[in-house]
């Protein structure tokens, strides 16, 4: 009993040593008037680069949208709603099984991201575009024309319409992206654009895949 008791009072004496050790050599958190530099990690294929503390405290974004976020979200309604035209097309009218599946996976990521864009436009009390909204000048979208022909053509020649127009479409969405990216300052529109580039750029590689194997 003695024996277990000294192990016992041991065994404290020592965690109340390393807690003491660990609370003298805890990290302390940086002064708010600090001026060592801050490492701030770059985007994918970027260096990182170092930042003030006054450019790394405007670098991180915030809960506040500008211009450019709503801009790039009202856009983007409109961008998205002519992908999902293009892909309710596919069903009917495709040749390829892989392609039909692909255009079910363009509207079952575009559909969502719909839905999250037009709440957000009317948390910050922003108009959401409707349906027939000018989209003049947005990058990849399909004119009124090449829409039209995409309607009427079935088959292999609907298939590489197809592909040719929502290769083009998701390269437009990629620019708008990479523009939010740089001048947007809302957190949840740079998650949201972040994504939008990892699926679409995903989508256009199987896409050139596709139009490569039906080449002659």
């Amino acid at each position: 009993m003695r024996a277990a008791l000294v192990v016992t009072m041991g065994i404290m004496g020592t965690v109340f040593a390393l807690s003491a050790c660990s609370a003298d050599t805890a990290p302390q958190a940086p002064r708010a008037d600090s001026t060592a530099p801050v490492i701030a990690p770059g985007r994918p294929g970027e260096q990182a680069k170092t930042l003030s503390p006054g450019e790394a405290a405007t670098a991180v974004p915030g809960p506040t949208a500008n211009a450019a976020d709503i801009t790039y979200v009202q856009d983007m309604v409109v961008h998205h709603r002519q992908a999902l035209d293009m892909a309710l097309l596919a069903p009917s009218r495709a040749d390829s099984a892989k392609l039909k599946s692909l255009a079910d996976r363009i509207k079952a990521a575009q559909g969502p991201e719909i839905q999250y864009m037009t709440t957000w436009l009317r948390e910050q009390e922003q108009k959401v575009p409707d349906h027939h909204a000018v989209h003049e000048g947005m990058p990849g979208m399909a004119t009124p024309e090449q829409m039209e022909a995409l309607k009427a053509a079935k088959g292999k020649d609907f298939d590489r319409m197809f592909l040719q127009l929502m290769i083009n479409h998701h390269l437009g969405a990629l620019k708008m992206s990479e523009q939010v990216l740089t001048s947007g300052s809302h957190i949840k529109i740079e998650e949201l654009a972040n994504d939008v580039s990892v699926t679409q750029m995903a989508e256009i590689r199987r896409m050139q895949e596709m139009q490569a194997a039906a080449a002659p």
